[in-house]
């Protein structure tokens, strides 16, 4: 029951639009405020469990990149000829 209301309007069924429109804007205004303290909270316990679990759980230090394996074989030399002849006859399709 709205507490807008009185028993007479109840009885006659009267209602006044501004009655309404005011307990729409009370529920929309509880509603939100609702949401507004929950959001708060929630950051506020993220953080502080953010805070624990880099409190408790450092990061293990990181280990040195390897480098790249060189190859310590050349390029075989068929295969360049073949790549060539492919880069030829690709750039004579093109012209």
């Amino acid at each position: 029951m709205s507490p807008n209301l009185s028993d007479a309007d109840l009885v006659s069924g009267v209602v006044d639009n501004a009655d309404i429109i005011a307990d729409g804007l009370a529920l929309s205004g509880f509603g939100m405020g609702t949401v507004f303290v929950f959001l708060i909270i929630l950051i506020f316990a993220t953080t502080i469990m953010s805070k624990l679990v880099t409190k408790f759980f450092p990061e293990a230090p990181v280990a040195p990149a390897k480098p790249a394996s060189v190859p310590t074989q050349g390029v075989d030399p068929q295969l360049l000829n073949v790549l060539a002849a492919a880069v030829k006859e690709h750039r004579s399709r093109q012209k």
